[in-house]
């Protein structure tokens, strides 16, 4: 029986089975990570009825594979996803306004400034992607996702005064 290596994800820090595929064009995450992710967005396209968590899904895991580098990129990726992250899980809003939301963030987020990743997040997609297309899909992802917007809870009141300012 051949032993699988598995290796740590460089953005959520999950340890996962170490697989060759494609990652994210700038988000710091493993393949296998990557392809975790993948299969839950999968979930959520074929089944209305998920659709509703989908960016919470999106967000979670874009603030949790923030990438390594302090490009524009990767600091406006991270503020718009924790904004957005934020005001879903603090004042619950519908899908579409969420999307509304980011547009009318995202005309500010050149103001955005750098934010240290926490140093771990206590749940991954690892730990999602396993209930994904179940019954307890939309919980988990809630879970995972205030999971996270607590992991970040340093930069709590810099994103919300932000977030408010723009809005």
């Amino acid at each position: 029986m051949e032993h699988q290596t598995q290796t740590r994800c460089p953005g959520c820090g999950a340890l996962l089975d170490e697989v060759e595929g494609p990652v994210h064009r700038y988000m710091d995450g493993s393949p296998a990570c990557f392809m975790l992710f993948n299969q839950i967005l999968a979930c959520e396209y074929s089944d209305p009825a998920l659709f509703p968590t989908h960016r919470l899904t999106v967000d979670t895991y874009a603030v949790q594979h923030p990438g390594q580098a302090k490009s524009r990129q990767q600091i406006q990726s991270v503020g718009l996803h924790l904004a957005r992250l934020g005001l879903q899980l603090d004042r619950p809003i519908a899908p579409k306004e969420t999307n509304d939301v980011m547009l009318g963030l995202g005309k500010h987020k050149h103001t955005l400034k750098y934010l240290e990743s926490p140093a771990r997040f206590r749940i991954t997609a690892a730990d999602v992607a396993v209930f994904a297309g179940s019954a307890d899909h939309s919980d988990t992802v809630k879970d995972w996702a205030r999971s996270t917007w607590e992991d970040w809870s340093d930069h709590h009141d810099y994103i919300r005064a932000w977030a408010e300012t723009w809005l």
